[in-house]
């Protein structure tokens, strides 16, 4: 039998630890604001109460591929008071903007890539208790990223056979992710479709050339997507462009000369002299994709001998990436009939000119008169049609062809 005085000290025995307890939670279970009510209300006692401010950093703490682009800071139910972002090691300061609200902040510049930083945010709520947090953590490493280098630019004006080309630092395994990320629009309502060209390349164009004056946006969300097993994109950006007057200029083999047509009229007919019967010049449509006041070309990186090494080439506008080019040509032979009525170049489109790229003459004019992204049309070559991929030349693909190479 259990004597009242036995039962008496279990039961006080069991409050203590039922007090203990308690304790013991709120000693284990508190937030890092130091805040404290010691009104003595609700009960007598002092009880810890905390921010409601939370605070979110997107790169979390340990991280080790945090995006370059989208890392930042937020707080609900409450405003930021500080945030610090460092490089760790070298506490190198990197500097943000705060929202006019107080809500969120985010780094001034895109981020390094495979770098560790730091960040450490205070807020508070609206009682003005304080709430903090940190993250130590690293972006995305080279080694598991990949960028797209694209044209045109941002804000540029082109001619209407441009197409929106991207150039990929790796091997893209997932083709499907990563166009379906990338869209190309037009003010003109055309349809735009990208073809794969191999593992690192994508170009976008509509089934016709663009319809002159139409502005292009590219809207391009590649940041966290997985290209590849392990390889994640880190682009995150809008790129506009301008689509300007539409000029196609067809170079005839047959009669040595270039007609140049801009918006349905002919602006002239200037004689060229084409490729000669041993390098014949590529058939087909070829965009221009550079232009140089003046160039070196030497025969040796088109994988010719040593037949020429020019210093000075006038005038120079590139038509494929093997090195086709229209250019001007000072040093055209004499002895030979005039330009207009045979071919004697490498494979280039020639125009008369002059040494220095000064003067009036017809390869000046083409030049001043082209943008990039115009269209040259070469036909009755004996030579074939310009590979598709052979620069900007996509245009050399059926609609049909273009649009099986799509992977969206």
């Amino acid at each position: 039998m259990t004597t009242p005085d036995i039962a008496a000290r279990r039961v006080l025995g069991a409050i203590a630890a039922l007090v203990v307890g308690t304790l013991t939670l709120s000693a284990c279970g508190g937030n890092a604001s130091a805040d404290t009510d010691t009104s003595g209300k609700g009960g007598g006692g002092t009880s810890a109460k905390t921010s409601t401010a939370k605070i979110v950093i997107s790169a979390k703490d340990g991280s080790t591929n945090a995006s370059i682009n989208a890392t930042g800071v937020q707080v609900s139910n409450g405003k930021l008071t500080d945030v610090k972002m460092t490089v760790a090691g070298s506490g190198q300061a990197v500097e943000g903007v705060v929202s006019a609200n107080g809500g969120s902040w985010k780094p001034k510049e895109q981020l390094e890539r495979g770098t560790k930083y730091q960040i450490s945010a205070t807020a508070k709520d609206a009682s003005g208790k304080t709430s903090a947090a940190n993250s130590i953590f690293t972006t995305v490493s080279s080694s598991n990223s990949f960028i797209g280098t694209y044209t045109p630019d941002n804000g540029t004006t082109v001619g209407v056979g441009m197409p929106v080309s991207f150039t990929f630092d790796k091997v893209i395994g997932d083709k499907k992710a990563v166009q379906s990320h990338i869209t190309v629009t037009s003010s003109s309502g055309q349809q735009v479709v990208g073809h794969w060209f191999g593992a690192q390349r994508l170009d976008f164009r509509p089934q016709e050339y663009w319809k002159a004056g139409s502005k292009v946006t590219m809207k391009i969300d590649l940041d966290g997507v997985e290209g590849a097993n392990g390889v994640y994109g880190v682009q995150k950006k809008t790129v506009t462009f301008t689509v300007g007057r539409s000029q196609v200029s067809t170079v005839d083999v047959n009669t040595q000369t270039m007609t140049v047509v801009r918006d349905g009229q002919t602006l002239k007919s200037l004689p060229i002299s084409s490729g000669s019967p041993e390098h014949t010049t590529y058939n087909g449509q070829m965009v221009i994709s550079e232009k140089f006041t003046q160039t070196r070309m030497n025969s040796q990186t088109v994988g010719l001998g040593g037949e020429y090494d020019i210093p000075d080439v006038p005038h120079a506008m590139r038509l494929t990436s093997s090195g086709t080019f229209i250019h001007g040509n000072y040093w055209y032979n004499k002895a030979n009939p005039p330009f207009g009525q045979t071919g004697t170049s490498h494979g280039c489109v020639g125009l008369a000119d002059v040494q220095g790229a000064q003067g009036a003459t017809n390869a000046k004019w083409f030049y001043d008169n082209s943008l990039i992204g115009d269209v040259v049309i070469v036909k009755n070559s004996p030579d074939k049609t310009v590979a598709p991929d052979n620069g900007l030349n996509g245009w050399n693909l059926a609609w049909s062809e273009w649009t099986a190479g799509s992977a969206a």
